[in-house]
């Protein structure tokens, strides 16, 4: 049996939407690494994942809407930053399922029909932007949303923390059982994997590698800042665990994960993160998004040049997606040229 072989079969009999292109390329970054002076970088490409220009979420709306779907919903209710990728994800994967989606997106700085918000518009769904912040409280608008669909006779599903968070785990532990084989396929062995997260992306990477014994260890950046974050990481990974069945159990001396690279805010860019973009597009002909990926690679490129990797380490840089967010950042983006 291959690697990681035995845990792919675990993920198989959770419900599932056949929704993205599995498995996403794992592909070298040559050109970076020798600009930067080593280690060897390659790329787990999440960003390939097929569905309305790809991107983790689709790996996790596999799971999330498999749930929906098994639940007998007819509606999905989502809601997160008005430039969110996995709302976007999620209006396209609910016209691919024939699904009713109704999005409340949070008032922003960058509330503008461009990016991730216009392509939510394409999709044809129910959007509303509520003036109330990204977080707990948008939950409730979205619970009360579900409510009201209810009584009208519709059957909507929320796609909302802790369970679309351990869902999302689930996802990542299968990406890791995935990079597993195209790891000894390729004849590497990893010691570290990137990538920006502060949910279930990163406590999937946690809880796959730790399953499958891997000496790769999972790097998390925070995007955001979020309170008792190694809290929702622990309970993720193991709510995710139990869901598939395995013994495996994550504490947090397990989760590495950092904010140093936020900046001023949640969805505010950083030098850093602009200069890590444009060395990216520039090098290996990859594009980052602002508010996620560049921020990780810049935290990447930052470790890398205080000597934190030797030159024959190798590391997985896992790209989540979200690119359509470029153009709404074209202002901040196009500043110095």
């Amino acid at each position: 049996m291959k690697i990681g072989e035995d845990l792919i079969q675990k993920v198989a009999q959770m419900p599932q939407a056949d929704l993205g292109h599995f498995p996403t390329p794992l592909e070298e970054c040559p050109r970076l690494s020798e600009v930067l002076g080593g280690p060897r970088i390659f790329m787990k490409r999440e960003d390939c994942s097929g569905l309305a220009f790809g991107g983790n979420k689709v790996r996790q709306l596999t799971f999330t809407l498999g749930d929906a779907v098994a639940q007998g919903a007819d509606t999905i209710v989502h809601g997160a930053a008005s430039q969110s990728n996995h709302c976007r994800q999620a209006a396209a994967a609910c016209g691919k399922l024939g699904l009713n989606c109704y999005l409340r997106l949070a008032r922003d700085h960058k509330s503008i029909i461009q990016g991730n918000l216009l392509l939510d518009n394409l999709a044809g769904v129910d959007i509303e932007i509520v003036d109330v912040p990204f977080g707990p409280e948008l939950d409730i608008v979205k619970y009360e949303l579900a409510e009201k669909l209810k009584a009208e006779g519709l059957k909507p599903y929320v796609v909302a923390s802790p369970r679309s968070t351990a869902l999302a785990a689930v996802a990542f532990t299968w990406c890791i059982a995935e990079i597993a084989q195209q790891q000894q396929q390729l004849g590497i062995d990893a010691d570290w994997i990137y990538t920006a997260s502060v949910g279930g992306t990163q406590a999937g990477l946690v809880l796959g590698t730790k399953t499958l014994e891997m000496k790769m260890k999972p790097f998390g950046i925070a995007p955001i800042v979020w309170e008792k974050k190694h809290e929702r990481l622990r309970t993720a990974a193991n709510s995710a665990a139990e869901f598939l069945g395995l013994d495996t159990r994550v504490v947090d001396a397990d989760i590495q994960n950092t904010d140093d690279y936020i900046g001023q805010a949640y969805g505010y860019l950083t030098p850093e993160c602009i200069d890590a973009l444009k060395l990216v597009a520039k090098t290996e002909g990859i594009f980052l998004d602002p508010v996620y990926t560049a921020k990780a690679m810049a935290c990447l490129i930052d470790h890398i040049q205080q000597g934190k990797f030797g030159r024959d380490e190798i590391v997985i840089f896992l790209h989540t997606g979200g690119t359509p967010a470029l153009f709404a950042y074209h202002e901040e983006l196009s500043a110095d040229l």
